[in-house]
């Protein structure tokens, strides 16, 4: 059972890397995501509104910057597929489903700044004292429902392995994506902006 969940995970991996990460400054963004994302791993144990800072302002602003702004939308000719065709089959969060996300992440500083009340329950009362407290609990709380919950509905619409693969692939994504494009940066300062993906294509 334990083979078959980590080939699974390598599944997901793989089919992420070559289907979403074709871009240089998409790959250069996560590195820096990455690495933003140990930090916030680290200071959750010290720090946990900081970390949820951190997470979100760094690490998943360059995160989703890097696939909304720099990532090829067009015929991907290297996996013969169309967009449409990765963003219905993609396991996890597609663009769709990241603009609902980043829309709740959006509207909690509203809501927790005119209606602080409606926000208690996710937040335990040590944290209610100040207005940035609160909201950094709040999107904690939203990271934690995010991946709760598209692993129940991976459940209900493939398999608990699959869920569980995705949820491991999301919290060890920052050491995977440090050791694929740590070189990144050096390509795109040679002006490579879209990587060949030589490794993909058959040869």
């Amino acid at each position: 059972m334990m083979k078959e969940l980590f080939q699974t995970l390598q599944v997901q991996r793989w089919d992420d890397h070559r289907y979403y990460h074709h871009s240089r400054i998409n790959q250069s963004l996560h590195l820096l995501s990455a690495m933003s994302f140990l930090v916030s791993y680290v200071m959750l144990f010290i720090n946990p509104v900081m970390a949820s800072m951190i997470a979100w302002l760094v690490a998943m602003t360059a995160r989703q910057s890097g696939h909304f702004f720099f990532e090829p939308k067009g015929y991907d000719f290297v996996n013969q597929a169309t967009h449409e065709h990765k963003e219905e089959i993609k396991v996890g969060y597609n663009l769709n489903r990241k603009i609902v996300l980043i829309a709740i992440w959006a509207l909690i500083p509203v809501v927790v700044y005119f209606w602080p009340q409606y926000m208690t329950w996710a937040v335990p009362q040590a944290y209610e004292d100040t207005y940035w407290r609160m909201v950094g609990m709040c999107w904690l709380f939203l990271g934690v429902a995010g991946l709760l919950f598209r692993v129940g509905q991976l459940c209900i619409i493939q398999n608990a392995q699959a869920a569980v693969a995705w949820a491991l692939k999301i919290l060890t994504d920052p050491f995977h994506d440090i050791k694929m494009y740590y070189r990144s940066p050096v390509y795109l300062m040679k002006g490579q902006l879209i990587d060949p993906m030589d490794h993909v294509q058959p040869h």
